[in-house]
């Protein structure tokens, strides 16, 4: 089967990438707690969500805090880490999944947040859990075109409310258990902020140098996992066999164009469970030493994982490794991304 695209940059660069933790621990026992009556009544098992998807916890918001304030937090520590003023700035991308208008975008009140020059366009990339690998590459072309110097990817997640629902929709008398099967991915999803600033690679020596992927899609599975603000709908089994075929034809793809990618430095997955990070690591011969897992501890933050868990290993990153971003995302859609730190 011919894939949707390999591609290269030339002039682009990660001049910085930043995370914001959200304060309120919630355990995966708080959740079998809530949820008690349900289990016992549909005799399912307590830590279902520690021993198959092997999360422990994960944050949520401190009331008060909506997720495109801390998706402001997040571009504004990632701007004064790359030492960019927003002056500079001439393209925002907000990737949220998360969202409580349908319009206007996010992008406009992160943009104002930011204090960005009316010069810097600004909107949304929705594609699920891809979205900020899709920012990234829209954002290095335009860069490598020269249409602009700097960019800033942000992304915020809160999954507090649809969680909340989920939960009271499983303890009514009319739940089953395959009403829970179908909603378990809810209860592994949580809450964070990420940011990632870019410019030209030619200005920022020393900096880390986006060098290109391949991407793919294989939307024939686009009713596998849906997901609106009262809950998220999965199948379970036939999201892991389709999203593991698209990884393995891409990583096939790019092998065969040229990418080598079996012996990198980093392997910085979407961050889902263990299952799925195991049945990745499995299907394309992964170093599982070199795959960080933020998910025990964070759970599923939709497309804040990736970045979150970049910049967590970015303090142990050395300039020349090879760090491989892998992303795959409802619908289903995957890319990958090549960084030389």
């Amino acid at each position: 089967m011919t894939g949707n695209a390999t591609f290269l940059h030339r002039n682009t660069a990660l001049l910085s990438v930043t995370s914001i933790e959200a304060p309120v621990v919630v355990t995966s026992a708080e959740f079998d707690d809530r949820l008690g009556g349900a289990l016992k009544r549909l005799r399912l098992s307590r830590k279902l969500l520690e021993r198959v998807a092997g999360i422990r916890e994960r944050r949520w918001w401190a009331p008060g805090t909506a997720f495109d304030d801390a998706a402001i937090e997040a571009g504004a520590k990632a701007l004064a880490s790359a030492g960019i003023e927003p002056g500079q700035v001439g393209l925002l991308i907000n990737t949220s999944v998360t969202r409580i208008n349908l319009e206007p975008s996010v992008a406009v009140k992160i943009h104002h947040g930011l204090g960005l020059p009316s010069s810097a366009m600004n909107f949304d990339v929705a594609n699920a859990c891809l979205g900020f690998v899709n920012g990234i590459s829209l954002a290095a072309n335009m860069i490598d075109a020269g249409q602009i110097q700097y960019a800033v990817i942000v992304n915020g997640e809160d999954a507090q409310a649809t969680q909340e629902a989920t939960i009271a929709r499983l303890n009514g008398p009319d739940a089953t258990r395959a009403d829970f099967n179908r909603e378990f991915a809810t209860l592994t999803l949580g809450s964070g902020a990420a940011a990632a600033v870019l410019g030209p690679a030619d200005a920022h020596p020393g900096s880390h140098r986006i060098v290109g992927g391949v991407s793919r899609a294989g939307s024939e599975h686009h009713e596998l996992c849906v997901g609106g603000v009262d809950g998220m709908y999965t199948d379970h089994g036939g999201l892991l066999k389709g999203g593991l075929e698209l990884v393995v034809d891409a990583w096939s793809e790019a092998h065969e164009n040229g990418w080598d990618w079996r012996s990198m430095d980093r392997y910085v997955t979407h961050q889902v469970s263990t299952i799925h990070t195991d049945a990745i690591i499995d299907a394309v011969g992964l170093d599982k030493s070199r795959v960080p897992m933020t998910f025990p501890t964070w759970g599923n933050v939709g497309p804040a994982s990736l970045p979150m868990t970049l910049a967590m290993e970015s303090q142990t990153l050395n300039a020349g490794d090879r760090v491989l971003c892998m992303g795959v995302g409802s619908g289903l859609n995957t890319a990958m991304l090549e960084i030389a730190w």
